[in-house]
């Protein structure tokens, strides 16, 4: 798992309290104090020193061993970290002989080591250095191999050059025979030096940067060792070396702690690592030769010399200064592109790819039953957009943004996904319902923008993670549960649950078949009369969409008008109803003249309103059906009316047709009245609800009556629906209705039954019978 620069710094942090690592760092304290200090004779100090350097050779063999017995490990890593381990357990042997030896006979004390120590030592270089020089940088072609070749031997040419100035050095006080004895010493540390890095700077490396950094000290500072011991055996020796002798074993023993805590953590740890591009070892090249060139010049060289080192010197300095700050506006702008890449350009939100990144890692971590994501669609966005421009509707996506990013934990991760649709990933799920009404709260407060206050609604879709999804995933099933939110009811907040999708499964496969339907012409329409209260006569008919399957089973509208609604089918849906309904009701004028009803009823859904041509669309189905545009009513709900003011600007179109408007289902929503003032209907419907206990329930009489006084104040038609008895007819009449629909008159009936009953008046209700 990738982690972010905080997280890589919280664990390196939480690394250095491991109690393994505490006690080894107390165990340098307490070696540097001894030594620093000078207590003891010589052979105290060296028998001391090598009594120190066995534990940490056994530690090293130890440590070494656990990290190759981890899971996940890869074959290549555990070859590593096995040949250390077993290197380190020779080294171990070597010293604790040497150790032994020493013990008996003070006076054979040499910090150089015995003959079998050497032995030993030299036998396990030989087996790291092999092992680490067969790493290759990987799957690297091109560039990426260059570099990784340039800054391994950039490595052992700057070491060499360092090792070569400090060989002369150990000459000038020990003699020319001396020279080459510490030549050899250092190039045998330098090769392994050169095998070290070489080794870390592959992309397959065994060990994590982390790890590898107090092994590669370790092994620098054994080459600093080299030049610092005695050329002559039992020779003086200062604490400082004693120092630089038993610092780089403690040191190397740190890596392989490191290396298990981090794999604990996160075994990824062992997978391929990106290349970078980037390497300080260069720079740090130049700093090293540049200082043994000038250690080397002698004092007595003239200002010609050290005019030319001094320019030199200085023109390197200067263009390698040059060099980073180009390597650093690179490097931003770099980040600027992945950052272009990865997060959205209006708001400075995660986008889709960002979020499927840092998503990525989260998931593929052990606490995935703890995420959860919420997908949050803003209602009638496009509206906005549509009506007060794209620059209203961008600041209004800004404000929404700001306010998604105070709402939400700041270990949440937010973004835009385009449009007006947001999406939380949050990173702690047990108060999921909490934060979605939170975010629904912040988010629909109105907005202001310049002179505009915009009302804001949002719908919200949670989905909780299961081991093993992805984004994509996760955005399926926060999708589902999001449409199920907007069909319960706009400005709700929704989590998925495993029904939801049996509902989606269900409702794409009736759509399929209702879209097959029309093409096949398996709809029918059916008419149910609008009459006349006083006398029964036929004044109107409302048209409605029956589905007859091959065999001749109905498929109840119950079922298929919501999946049209839900699925855009009501669009062709609602044209074929239209045209059909159109067609039917010009041959009644045709047939019967001023016995044909008076309107034919079409319901129209809020969906078709918004399509941009749908009054084109009315005034041809009225052209070519010759049906006069006086005699069509459409029937919209308040709802409906309320879209916008897109949709207000088609119902006046339409009025300017001469199409007349009935207001559906009239009474049932909050902005009736409000909705009157606006709107230009010709008449209203009463929602059945009102009727149903209209002659017991004295509330719903109290609203009929309210309903038809606004209607006569007004100047508007009132339809009374769903009337079934012979009492309810009454009362309405006697409230001043003068239109009722309902199965007390008739029942929906096929067109071709409607035209035998033009004239007549139903049975059960005889002309005068009201008065």
């Amino acid at each position: 798992m990738k982690l972010t620069g905080r997280e890589t710094q919280a664990q390196t942090r939480a690394l250095w309290r491991d109690p393994l690592l505490v006690g080894l760092l107390c165990y340098a304290v307490l070696a540097s104090v001894f030594f620093l200090s000078g207590y003891g004779s010589l052979e105290a100090r060296v028998t001391v020193f090598w009594i120190l350097q066995v534990p940490v050779d056994i530690a090293l063999a130890v440590f070494s061993w656990r990290v190759r017995s981890l899971p996940g490990i890869t074959p290549a890593a555990r070859r590593f970290w096995t040949v250390l381990s077993l290197s380190a357990a020779v080294i171990s042997v070597g010293d604790t002989t040497h150790t032994l030896q020493i013990s008996g006979d003070p006076k054979v004390a040499d910090i150089g080591g015995g003959p079998v120590q050497a032995i030993c030592f030299v036998l396990a270089i030989i087996a790291i250095t092999g092992v680490m020089l067969t790493y290759a940088p990987g799957n690297g072609r091109g560039r990426e191999r260059l570099r990784w070749w340039l800054d391994s031997v950039t490595v052992l040419v700057g070491g060499g050059a360092l090792a070569w100035c400090l060989a002369f050095a150990s000459a000038d006080s020990a003699g020319d025979d001396g020279v080459a004895e510490v030549l050899a010493g250092a190039g045998v540390v330098l090769v392994t030096l050169f095998a070290a890095v070489r080794m870390v700077l592959s992309r397959a490396a065994p060990l994590t940067q982390l790890a590898a950094a107090p092994m590669l000290a370790s092994v620098f500072l054994q080459c600093l060792a080299v030049f610092m011991m005695p050329v002559e055996p039992q020779g003086p020796v200062g604490p400082a070396t004693y120092l630089i002798r038993v610092l780089p074993s403690i040191m190397a023993v740190a890596g392989p702690i490191i290396q298990h805590l981090q794999a604990e953590r996160d075994p990824a740890v062992f997978a391929p690592r990106p290349s970078r591009p980037f390497s300080a070892l260069p720079y740090i090249a130049i700093t090293v030769t540049s200082g043994a060139l000038i250690a080397t010049l002698p004092p007595s060289s003239g200002l010609r010399v050290w005019g030319v080192v001094i320019g030199t010197i200085g023109t390197i300095t200067l263009v390698v200064a040059r060099q980073v700050l180009a390597l650093r506006e690179l490097a931003e702008h770099e980040k600027r592109l992945v950052e272009q890449a990865s997060h959205d350009a209006l708001t400075r939100l995660l986008n889709r790819a960002g979020l499927a990144e840092r998503a990525a890692d989260l998931l593929a971590g052990d606490r995935t039953d703890e995420i959860a994501l919420l997908l949050i669609d803003l209602d009638d966005f496009k509206t906005i957009n549509d009506t007060l421009g794209h620059g209203v509707g961008d600041r209004l996506l800004v404000t929404v943004a700001d306010r998604l990013r105070a709402t939400a934990d700041p270990l949440d991760l937010v973004a835009r996904f385009g449009g007006d649709e947001f999406a939380v990933l949050v990173h702690d799920r047990h108060d999921l319902d909490g934060a979605a009404h939170r975010i629904l709260d912040a988010v629909c407060t109105p907005v202001t923008v310049g002179e505009q206050t915009l009302l804001v609604r949002a719908s919200i879709g949670a989905a909780d993670a299961d081991p093993g999804d992805d984004l994509d995933a996760l955005l399926r099933r926060a999708d589902i549960a999001l449409y199920e939110g907007k069909d319960r009811g706009k400005g709700t907040a929704v989590r998925y649950a495993p029904e939801m999708r049996t509902r989606l499964v269900e409702t794409a496969e009736m759509g399929a078949r209702l879209r097959d339907a029309i093409d096949a012409g398996e709809l029918r329409l059916v008419y149910q009369p609008i009459v006349r209260i006083d006398d029964g006569r036929i004044v109107g008919a409302e048209a409605l969409a029956r589905w007859y399957l091959p065999d001749g089973t109905m498929v109840s509208p119950g079922e298929f008008i919501p999946v049209a609604e839900r699925t855009g089918l009501v669009v062709p849906l609602g044209r074929w109803v239209l045209r059909e309904a159109c067609r039917e009701a010009a041959g009644w004028v045709r047939a019967h003249g001023s016995g044909a009803p008076e309107t034919i009823n079409v319901n129209v859904a809020g969906r078709q309103l918004q399509e941009p041509g749908f009054v084109d669309e009315v005034a041809d189905a009225l052209a070519t059906t010759g049906l006069p545009a006086g005699r069509l009513t459409l029937e919209i709900t308040e709802t409906a009316a309320l879209e916008g003011p897109h949709v207000m600007r088609t119902l006046h179109e339409l009025r300017e047709l001469g199409v007349r408007l009935a207001l559906d289902d009239f009474g049932t929503a909050a902005s009736s009245l409000g909705l009157l003032l606006t709107c230009p209907v010709t008449s209203l419907k009463l929602d059945r609800s009102f009727v149903e206990g209209i002659t017991t329930v004295t509330r719903q009489a109290a609203v009929a009556t309210a309903v038809v006084q606004i209607a006569q104040a007004l100047d508007l038609d009132v339809v009374a629906e769903g009337v079934e008895t012979p009492e309810q007819a009454q009362l309405l009449r006697g409230l001043g209705y003068r239109r009722a629909q309902g199965f007390l008159y008739h029942r929906p009936q096929p067109p071709e039954q409607l035209a035998a009953v033009f004239r007549s008046v139903t049975p059960s209700l005889p002309a005068g019978s009201l008065s």
